[in-house]
C-alpha cells in the first residue's frame, strides 16, 4: 500500500511539471518583411491586347544603283542630317571619264550642229529665190535634221551620266537621324544592298499583329491606348492602317496605329502593348492584378495574399488575358483580398509581414 501511494506521488508530480511547462509562452523568431499591399483592380468593358514596336513614321533604308567602292562615309550612327546633305561617296571614275567623253562628243555635235544649221538657212534662202533645186533642198534638210538629232542624243546621254553620278554621292532624302551604318569605308557598295539607314523621329507608329480571330473587331480610326512595356509609360494613338490580308505576315494581320505627340522619350524598336477597345453586352467585371506582382514556379503562377496574423499565403490562380500592364484574374482571387504588390526582401510562404 506504501508503494502505491509513492507511485501515485510521482505520477502527479510528473503531471504537474508537464502542465507547468505547457503554459510557457512560444517565441516566434521569424524574419519580418517589409511588403506593400493592394488590393485587385476591376474594370468594365474588353479589349482586344496586341503587342506591337514602335517605329518613326518617316524611315528609309539608302542604297545605291551603282557598283562601286565606298571613298568616304559623311555621317555617323546618331548624327542629324538635312534633305540634301552628302552621305557617302562612291568611286566614280570610270562614270567620270564617260562623262568626259560625253562632253567632247557634245562640243563636236554642238559644232555640226551649227555648221548645218548655216548651210540649212543659206540653201533656204538660195531655194526661196529658184538658185537651188529640190534635191539640194532636201539633202540639207536631211543633213540639218540629223546634226539636230546626234547633239540631242549627246545631252540625254550627258543627263544619263549626271543621274549615274548622282548615285555615287548619296544625299539625305529628308532631314533625320542616321540611325543605322551598314557598311565601311573601302567596301563594295552593291546596287540594292541598304548602306544606310535614316529616320524622321518627329512622329512614331506602332506597328502590330493581330491574330484573324480578332481581327474584324478593329476598325479604321479607333483611338486605342498604347503602354510601352520597358517605362509602363501610357500614349494614346489611333489606327490608321488594318490589313486585310495575311499573305506576307506569317497568318497575322498587320495594324498601324499613329501615336498621338506627347513628350515621352521615344526610340524606334520599342516594345509596346496595344489595347483595342471592342463592344461589350455583359456587364461583368473583371478582376485585374499588375503583372509584376504575379509568382511564377513552373507552370504555376500566383500571388501572396495576406493571410492570418499577417502571415504570407502562396495562392495558385487561373489567369485571363493581359490588358497593358495588368492580367485578369479568372480565380483563386477575390476583388476584396490583399495580396502583395512588392517586398524588400524575399518571399517565402508562412512569412511575417510588416504591411507599409
Amino acid at each position: 500500500m506504501k508503494n502505491t501511494i509513492q507511485i501515485i506521488a510521482i505520477l502527479t508530480l510528473i503531471v504537474t511539471t508537464s502542465c507547468g511547462e505547457s503554459k510557457k509562452e512560444t517565441v516566434d523568431n521569424r524574419p519580418t518583411v517589409s511588403v506593400i499591399v493592394s488590393t485587385p483592380s476591376t474594370e468594365n468593358g474588353t479589349f482586344i491586347t496586341a503587342s506591337g514596336k514602335i517605329e518613326a513614321v518617316q524611315n528609309a533604308n539608302i542604297s545605291t544603283r551603282m557598283m562601286g567602292f565606298v571613298t568616304k562615309i559623311h555621317v555617323n550612327v546618331g548624327q542629324k542630317v538635312t534633305k540634301g546633305q552628302l552621305l557617302i561617296s562612291i568611286n566614280s571614275a570610270d562614270i567620270a571619264a564617260q562623262k568626259a567623253q560625253i562632253n567632247a562628243s557634245i562640243t563636236e555635235a554642238t559644232a555640226a550642229y551649227k555648221n548645218a544649221e548655216k548651210d540649212y538657212n543659206r540653201f533656204k534662202s538660195l531655194f526661196e529665190t529658184n538658185s537651188a533645186s529640190q534635191k539640194e533642198m532636201d539633202d540639207i534638210t536631211a543633213n540639218f535634221q540629223m546634226a539636230k538629232a546626234r547633239l540631242e542624243a549627246a545631252n540625254q546621254m550627258k543627263n544619263q551620266v549626271n543621274a549615274q553620278l548622282s548615285y555615287s554621292n548619296i544625299t539625305a532624302p529628308f532631314s533625320g537621324v542616321i540611325t543605322g551604318k551598314f557598311i565601311n569605308k573601302g567596301d563594295m557598295a552593291t546596287p540594292g544592298i541598304p548602306l544606310l539607314s535614316i529616320e524622321n523621329p518627329t512622329n512614331f507608329q506602332v506597328i502590330a499583329m493581330v491574330p484573324e480571330s480578332e481581327i474584324t473587331s478593329i476598325k479604321t480610326g479607333t483611338t486605342v491606348q498604347v503602354i510601352v512595356k520597358s517605362t509602363n509609360q501610357k500614349l494614346t494613338g489611333k489606327v490608321t492602317e488594318v490589313s486585310t490580308s495575311t499573305k506576307n505576315t506569317g497568318g497575322q494581320y498587320l495594324v498601324k496605329v499613329v501615336l498621338d505627340k506627347s513628350e515621352v522619350n521615344l526610340l524606334s524598336g520599342m516594345f509596346t502593348s496595344i489595347q483595342f477597345p471592342t463592344e461589350n453586352t455583359t456587364t461583368t467585371s473583371k478582376i485585374l492584378v499588375p503583372t509584376n506582382a504575379l509568382i511564377h514556379k513552373g507552370e504555376l503562377t500566383g500571388v501572396y495574399v495576406v493571410g492570418q496574423n499577417n502571415t504570407a499565403l502562396l495562392r495558385w490562380l487561373r489567369l485571363g488575358r493581359q490588358f497593358g500592364d495588368k492580367t485578369e484574374i479568372l480565380s483563386g482571387l477575390s476583388v476584396d483580398e490583399q495580396f502583395v504588390v512588392s517586398s524588400k526582401s524575399k518571399l517565402t510562404n508562412g512569412a511575417k509581414l510588416q504591411i507599409q
